[in-house]
């Protein structure tokens, strides 16, 4: 009889170690899910850092705002300069043909009190692919500003009662007047016409 208790003794072991196996096992792989999902969140939850979740562009150089009552004060600057502030992203197209338009006009006034901000409205997800890396490439970056807050509902009035909420939108302003424009620029010409009567 004492070999089957032994046997008993054995497979009561091999069977608890098997369990504790299984159960290490499994929590290990859903922990690794559980990584790959908060991995692929695209946008940041309200009780999140957005810092946390998309980190490596705060180092890009390219200002950073998450609500728009922080960029708003770039919508209300009392000085002798011209602003010229555009609306755009990289997933829209009519936003990226008419961008060499703004570069160009930014070139023609270098000697005027006049200054361009290309406020991007790419979703977060997309800020360090896509973003970052166009910017580089086509030197703007030292005219790009990002806005994370994608609630525009709340905010698009504030900017001006008029915007449908639809991008490419420029809103020029200064001291005197302010005037928000729709839709894309066709060419530079059509940017200049506009800005001329603010300068």
């Amino acid at each position: 009889m004492k070999p089957a208790v032994k046997n008993n003794k054995l497979l009561k072991l091999i069977f608890l170690a098997i369990i504790s196996f299984s159960l290490t096992y499994c929590q290990e792989n859903k922990d690794k899910g559980d990584e790959k999902e908060t991995a692929k969140v695209e946008e940041p939850s309200e009780n999140k850092s957005t810092k946390k979740a998309i980190p490596n562009y705060y180092t890009s150089g390219i200002p950073v705002y998450e609500k728009f009552e922080d960029l708003e004060p770039l919508l209300n600057i009392e000085n002798d300069t011209t602003y010229v502030l555009n609306f755009w992203a990289t997933w829209c197209k009519p936003c990226i043909k008419e961008l060499p338009h703004f570069k160009e006009l930014d070139s023609i006034y270098k000697k005027e009190k006049m200054k361009i901000v290309l406020v991007s409205l790419d979703f977060p997800k997309d800020v360090d692919t896509k973003l970052v890396e166009y910017a580089k490439e086509n030197q703007i970056e030292d005219k790009v500003v990002v806005l994370l807050d994608g609630k525009y509902n709340n905010w698009i009035d504030k900017v001006s009662p008029e915007w449908s909420g639809a991008i490419p939108a420029t809103y020029i302003y200064n001291r005197e007047r302010n005037e928000l424009f729709q839709g894309a620029f066709e060419n530079t010409k059509d940017l200049i016409d506009v800005i001329e009567p603010f300068l």
